[in-house]
């Protein structure tokens, strides 16, 4: 999909070698979104970022240093709800605004509490607690997120917008440290998954590209050889259950790179 008429229009300039610039520099980017989007676990914060903990190597800084857009405004943030988008986040989106992409509904969702609860309370607790999730997921988020998405396409008329989903965090089966039985670790992954549909319904409803990030996972979740993502840290808690920065360059940034 095209992102707008100008950046289609650079792409045919350079295919017709009447412009060899990259088609991306005419591009006016913002990311929005919660630590998934920020690099929250990457490393190699931006000390100017302070508790939001953006990365340079989190997928939109990535896509930014690859392709030198026109503009890039970086404020998603560690921790944000649907709230905080629309609250702290939106100031850069405007009408001349071609891109943006987003993360966002899992701290909505609890999901912090039931990794906490699965870590640390019963397998009983802690499918329970999935259960809670679900249900919010079911009766609450929709409105949220159709809250967060109105705006952005209020402010950003133009916009191509990309909603980037969330990864299943457990290979099922074999040998693993994680403390958590097959039977919560299944729950966990389904719950991702029933996240992931709820909001790419809700994307597409908004005429946005909803992008699943979890086949681009498969074969490094925890418990894999091969890990993309933080397990349990106690050492560093904010970044358990956060993508590594193999995470965010070999799946988040691809699955970004295939919507754009």
């Amino acid at each position: 999909m095209a992102l707008s008429s100008s950046l289609l229009l650079g792409a045919i300039l350079a295919l017709t070698g009447a412009a060899t610039a990259n088609a991306a520099t005419s591009v006016d980017y913002v990311a929005l979104g919660d630590s998934y989007s920020s690099g929250v676990g990457s490393g190699s914060y931006d000390s100017a970022s302070g508790d939001c903990k953006r990365s340079t190597k989190a997928y939109p800084a990535l896509w930014a240093a690859a392709n030198s857009p026109a503009s890039f405004a970086f404020t998603a943030c560690s921790g944000a709800v649907t709230g905080d988008v629309t609250a702290k986040q939106l100031g850069p989106l405007s009408t001349s605004t071609d891109l943006v992409s987003i993360s966002i509904g899992g701290n909505d969702a609890g999901f912090a509490d039931v990794m906490t609860t699965c870590v640390l309370q019963s397998e009983a607790t802690c499918l329970s607690r999935i259960a809670t999730a679900r249900s919010y997921v079911d009766s609450t988020l929709p409105g949220k997120l159709d809250s967060v998405y109105t705006a952005i396409r209020s402010k950003a008329p133009s916009a191509h917008v990309v909603v980037l989903g969330y990864p299943r965090f457990y290979k099922i089966g074999g040998s693993c440290l994680a403390g958590l039985s097959d039977t919560e670790r299944s729950a966990i992954n389904s719950a991702s998954d029933y996240l992931n549909a709820a909001t790419a319904k809700r994307a597409a409803n908004h005429g946005f590209t909803f992008s699943d990030v979890a086949s681009r996972f498969t074969g490094h979740e925890i418990c894999s050889g091969s890990v993309w993502l933080h397990s349990v840290n106690w050492l560093n808690i904010g970044e358990s259950y956060h993508p590594t920065a193999a995470g965010q360059s070999g799946g988040y940034l691809p699955a970004f790179n295939s919507a754009v």
